[in-house]
């Protein structure tokens, strides 16, 4: 069995031979209206706008508090999936509780929203999602519970990411109302130049494959010491 076989294995296995958390590049927040908070995110040479539509209490595109520290396990970075929390204090606080819309000039892949102390929030979207990581932030300690396909509740002062898988030029979601409670949004890429990896641990039906690689692994092995 040669290389490229095996290498094809193990990839359709759910394995990457080079797996590494994703470089994310976060939004410049630029400026609010009464119901609009605009932004742009610069992936590599092309300067893509995003826009939040809805009520919010109040957004820093400039200054303020950073809100996006982290504990440990770390409720940002703490996935194989994401390298790099927040790294300014840029924010949007959400209030009263309704539908908020985030649209794209043009589609990204695998969009993500990272989230400040939503605490007893409970939260519906447009598109399925995954929860990424969680984890203590600003205001303590929380977890994600009641999780659906397309939502979840927080419990106590969850602070973490999640990711909505596939392409997307725009997304909505509906919270409840409370104090505030953060968000800023995130991507790998674009559309049309890949996303976020893949976990490197193997889903169960993908053991049977990974078996097989490791047997043609062993053949080639053999082949070489005779």
């Amino acid at each position: 069995m040669n290389r490229k076989l095996v290498a094809a294995l193990l990839l359709g296995a759910g394995w990457s031979l080079a797996a590494s958390a994703a470089p994310i590049i976060w939004p410049d927040w630029l400026s609010t209206g009464a119901r609009t908070v605009t932004g742009e995110l610069v992936i590599g040479d092309t300067t893509v706008g995003v826009t939040y539509t809805g009520n919010y209490r109040f957004a820093q595109p400039a200054g303020g508090a950073n809100y996006w520290t982290e504990g440990t396990p770390a409720p940002y970075t703490g996935s194989a999936q994401v390298d790099n929390a927040p790294a300014t204090s840029d924010i949007i606080a959400l209030n009263a509780g309704g539908t908020k819309t985030i649209t794209f000039s043009q589609p990204v892949r695998d969009p993500l929203v990272a989230l400040v102390s939503w605490n007893g929030n409970t939260v519906s979207f447009s598109t399925p999602i995954q929860i990424l990581s969680y984890g203590p932030g600003y205001w303590g300690s929380g977890s994600p519970t009641d999780i659906t396909e397309f939502g979840f509740s927080g419990l106590g002062e969850l602070h973490g990411v999640i990711r909505l898988p596939g392409t997307h030029s725009s997304f909505s979601f509906t919270d409840a109302t409370e104090n505030w409670h953060g968000i800023t949004i995130g991507v790998a890429g674009l559309a049309d130049k890949g996303g976020l990896p893949t976990s490197t641990v193997p889903e169960p039906g993908s053991l049977a494959l990974l078996g097989l690689a490791g047997v043609g692994l062993a053949a080639l092995r053999r082949r070489k010491s005779a």
